[in-house]
């Protein structure tokens, strides 16, 4: 039988009983730090910093403790999630994980893990690839498999609660219903599985092979539509590629990291867990050789996108990971030419390689030492002073709120700008509370500068500046496609839609519905409809006598209604 189906060490029950305590204590100190009430204003960066040393700290220890060599483990976890809480200090951004470098990181401690498992279990530091592809994959299996029963356990507390809560008896809906509680079962639960899982390590890896298995079978899928992909460009051309730049990126990237998932999962841990099929083997090889192309359009893609819209953080983090998808080609191209059919041993051999480069340039990434923000902020900056794009245009949201203390600095200083109009554009941002603000705030500016063009009837009729502003924040004229008709100057006008007048109407697919009433009221003018005077207190009594003796009648009443080219349009007005 396959050595890859045994258990790698004699089962280990207190191990459960250890992780569900360290899962416990770590899923409440993180809770504590990051508490739920102070998501809408962000944690301190201290906070944030701690909250990930513990959570990594108790992750590492989880899935590297081992019966063999448990002081490593008790030391390698525990400096793991220091560095790992450094780093976050460092990069000094609350909810950091959540950002590009947090990935960075989140990868590398993925990377460090398995590396560490290899030397715990070796004694010695020495990466067998074997046995640092069979940890990585069944790392991958037990993360997915712990989640899963940690959320069946966290419904299945839940459902328990509301049955007893059926009785009368609510104790156990009241604990659920505060958040370190839950905290305390995700995390314990969390432990469990791990703990269960790894005593059933032949079961585990069982699954990992039938994973991969699958996975492998993907293969020639891919692989024939990657290549025909790239065999028709030269007919296509790329120019289509280009027209779709906002996505070509992210598209062809999806499929690079696919293709490695896929070749890697058809060339195993070594000889005996390749594939032996020639289909499997040759779609394995056409996925390394596609890896180069691909990474080289998106480069390509990547570098059209910047040169139109300039650096952001997000550009730049992406063309870092186009950088490593190229490293990644030129690998398994020259692996693949050297290689051909027998090149999984190479690339076996060279994905440790590159597996610890990763891991070294993602916590590299993860700090500050780059300054993203900071490039970023200097070229968005000087294409506005040089004019290349227009202040009414500058995406003013991200220098505030997404360029961190580097975009900050750059909109305090313009601010003071000699430019009038750049100046109040980025004292807008910089008074804003969040960056749908200054989104909102640039829209609104845009339609009241639409706004201020529409035509107005009677001709000549000047359209009021506290008008303008309600028509413009009610978005009710679509790039300022309206018609204004006063019915009485200065307090009673209607808006109307151009499209609803043409043949076919051209805003057909909206409710074309009746003209907006506008009407001046004593602070503005707003929508509505204006109701009839309320009667004073001689006639409300003189009405009420003359109901009680059934004194009624009817009578004509003219009313107003707007006329297009002899139709009535919309309801009646007073």
């Amino acid at each position: 039988m396959d050595d890859q189906l045994q258990s790698d060490e004699p089962g280990w029950p207190q191990r459960a009983v250890i992780l569900i305590a360290v899962g416990a204590v770590a899923a409440l100190i993180v809770q504590q730090l990051m508490q739920p009430e102070d998501w809408h204003r962000g944690h301190g960066a201290w906070r944030d910093a701690c909250a990930t040393g513990v959570g990594v700290a108790a992750l590492a220890f989880g899935f590297g403790l081992g019966r063999v060599r448990i002081a490593w483990t008790m030391a390698f976890a525990p400096a793991l999630g220091l560095l790992a809480g450094l780093i976050q200090y460092w990069n000094g951004q609350p909810n950091g994980l959540w950002t590009w470098s947090g990935a960075s990181l989140v990868l590398a401690v993925a990377i460090a893990v398995p590396l560490f498992q290899v030397a715990r279990d070796e004694g010695r530091l020495s990466l067998p690839y074997s046995q640092v592809h069979g940890h990585a994959w069944t790392n991958i299996v037990l993360w997915g498999a712990c989640w899963g029963f940690t959320g069946i356990v966290v419904l299945l507390s839940h459902l328990l609660a509301e049955l007893f809560a059926l009785i009368g008896i609510d104790f156990l809906k009241d604990w659920l219903s505060h958040h370190w509680s839950n905290a305390l079962i995700i995390g314990a639960a969390f432990g469990a599985a791990l703990g269960l899982l790894r005593d059933r390590d032949r079961v585990v890896r069982l699954l990992q092979r039938v994973v991969t298995s699958v996975l492998g079978f993907l293969a020639p899928i891919l692989g024939v539509a990657l290549i025909l992909f790239l065999l028709s460009l030269p007919f296509t051309g790329l120019s289509k590629l280009w027209e779709a730049t906002k996505s070509t990126t992210p598209v062809l990237m999806a499929c690079v990291i696919g293709a490695l998932i896929l070749a890697n999962a058809v060339i195993g841990h070594g000889p005996d867990d390749e594939a032996k099929s020639p289909v499997l083997r040759w779609s394995a090889l056409a996925l390394g050789v596609a890896v180069l192309p691909l990474a080289i359009i998106a480069a390509v893609a990547m570098g059209l996108r910047i040169g139109q819209y300039g650096m952001t953080p997000d550009r730049l983090w992406g063309l870092t990971v186009v950088v490593f998808a190229v490293a990644y080609g030129l690998v398994y191209l020259a692996d693949a030419v050297r290689g051909r059919l027998g090149w999984a041993s190479l690339v076996r051999r060279d994905n440790i390689r590159i597996a610890l480069a990763t891991m070294v340039a993602g916590l590299v990434l993860a700090t500050p030492i780059l300054g993203f923000n900071a490039i970023s902020t200097n070229d968005q900056v000087a294409r506005l002073k040089s004019g290349k794009v227009s202040a009414d245009k500058f995406d003013w949201a991200a220098l505030a709120f997404d360029f961190g203390e580097p975009g900050e600095r750059a909109l305090a200083e313009l601010r003071r700008s000699a430019n009038a109009e750049i100046a109040q554009r980025a004292d807008d941002a910089a008074k804003a509370n969040g960056r749908y603000e200054v989104g909102d705030q640039l829209k609104n500016q845009r339609r009241q500068a639409e706004v201020a063009n529409l035509r107005v009837l009677p001709a000549g009729t000047v359209l009021p500046a506290d008008l303008r502003k309600g028509i413009a924040d009610s978005e009710q004229c679509d790039a300022g496609q309206c018609t204004i008709f006063f019915l009485v100057p200065n307090k009673q006008a209607i808006v109307m839609d151009n499209g609803c007048f043409t043949d076919p109407p051209a805003s057909a697919w909206m409710n074309c519905g009746d003209p907006v009433a506008w009407y001046r009221y004593e602070n503005g003018w707003a929508v509505g409809t204006r109701t009839a005077a309320q009667p004073d207190a001689a006639a409300i009594v003189a009405r009420n006598a003359a109901y009680k003796v059934g004194k009624a009648e009817v009578r004509t009443v003219t009313r107003r209604q707007v006329f297009i080219g002899g139709v009535p349009v919309g309801p009646d007005f007073e």
